[in-house]
């Protein structure tokens, strides 16, 4: 890239919010470059690898229009089909919920958002890393760039969102993840409290191997998310795996406000990622869609950039902050002790454990606030 470059947008990361904003601003007509700090989109990789299928993020976000053409992922990048979750308490119990999906390998998932943005149009930089605004110019480790709208898609940390004022993620919990080699039923599996007070841990099966985890709220443990990991994979039998690897998980619902001047933010660096289970992949392929359609027609013809803003909060809002508020409840309630976490699950059963993964309200509201 030359020392000094203009584009009518650019995008910061090329996860899939970042990557779907780049192919939508350059379907729309619009010169854009997508930035990433890494010399490969989608590696290391650091998530569950679970999509809900198309019904099932409807039935979460019913709001949505036109998701088939926006989840239309080629079959070779789903390595298994998946045909719902199992939640399992301290003591072992285990409830089952359908909920059809499937897992994908997020390197290669990454890599063909990434190429169809290209293909769109885009331009594609590797091995530049986003250093700060000013002046109205990103300052890159590749050089300067010129833009008319940015695009803040680099996670949940984001330098774009501290550049533009907007607010941050608050609490954000660590997680970490590691491959394993096995034969395992079409399920994922969720152990909530097993390994620590506010941990939970999880299996996600794919094509002869799986995704296994732990994700931590450091209120209530007082461990290293990597100790809870070592022993999750010696209590379930692990002892290979491949290296494991870590991120942070927004875990509050979405920042107050993901638009300010001439800049947006979409995905992890908003908060727009699902509090109870931490699912984000289909969140921010929703936002990356409104933010890359905003963009263009601002370039093009004035759109305000805060119809983002409306746009994706009239789909998803609701929802997240059901899923957030359902969040508080697990920690002031179940999260305490084994014995509450096993407590909380019997007494929520099956179908109010359905609306907590979906993000749906546990209990009328006029119930709630009489417990509270």
């Amino acid at each position: 890239m030359a020392e000094k470059t203009a584009v009518d947008v650019l995008v910061v990361g090329s996860g899939p919010a970042g990557s779907t904003a780049a192919a939508y601003a350059a379907m729309g007509g619009a010169k854009v470059m997508m930035i990433e700090r890494r010399s490969q989109v989608g590696v290391p990789v650091r998530c569950g690898e679970y999509m809900p299928s198309n019904g099932e993020i409807v039935n979460m976000f019913p709001s949505l229009r036109d998701e088939d053409s926006l989840f239309d992922i080629p079959a070779r990048l789903k390595c298994r089909e998946t045909l719902g979750i199992k939640l399992v308490d301290p003591k072992d119990k285990v409830t089952v919920l359908d909920m059809p999906g499937y897992t994908v390998d997020r390197d290669a998932f990454d890599k063909y958002l990434a190429e169809r943005a290209v293909k769109a149009g885009a331009e594609l930089v590797t091995r530049c890393d986003f250093e700060g605004i000013e002046d109205g110019v990103a300052k890159t480790s590749a050089g300067d760039i010129q833009y008319r709208v940015i695009i803040g898609a680099d996670g949940p940390g984001s330098r774009v969102a501290r550049n533009l004022g907007l607010g941050r993620n608050q609490n954000p919990y660590p997680a970490v993840t590691a491959q394993v080699k096995g034969d395992f039923e079409p399920y994922l599996v969720m152990y909530f409290g097993d390994i620590a007070p506010g941990a939970y841990s999880w299996i996600i099966p794919k094509d002869g191997r799986a995704n296994v985890g732990v994700g931590c709220s450091p209120r209530f443990s007082r461990g290293n998310v990597t100790d809870y990991f070592d022993r999750f994979a010696s209590k379930r039998g692990f002892s290979e795996h491949s290296r494991v690897c870590g991120k942070y998980v927004p875990s509050e619902g979405p920042i107050p406000a993901t638009v300010s001047g001439n800049g947006m933010l979409v995905g992890d660096s908003a908060g727009q990622v699902i509090s109870v289970n931490g699912g984000g992949i289909p969140l921010a392929m929703i936002a990356g869609r409104i933010a890359g359609n905003v963009a263009a027609k601002n370039v093009s013809s004035s759109q305000p950039l805060q119809d983002y803003e409306t746009q994706w909060r009239e789909i998803m809002y609701k929802p997240l902050r059901t899923a957030a508020f359902n969040k508080k409840l697990a920690d002031m309630f179940a999260f305490r002790s084994e014995r509450s976490t096993a407590l909380c699950m019997a007494l929520l059963g099956k179908r109010r454990l359905n609306n907590l993964i979906r993000c749906k309200r546990l209990f009328p509201r006029r119930h709630l606030l009489r417990c509270l």
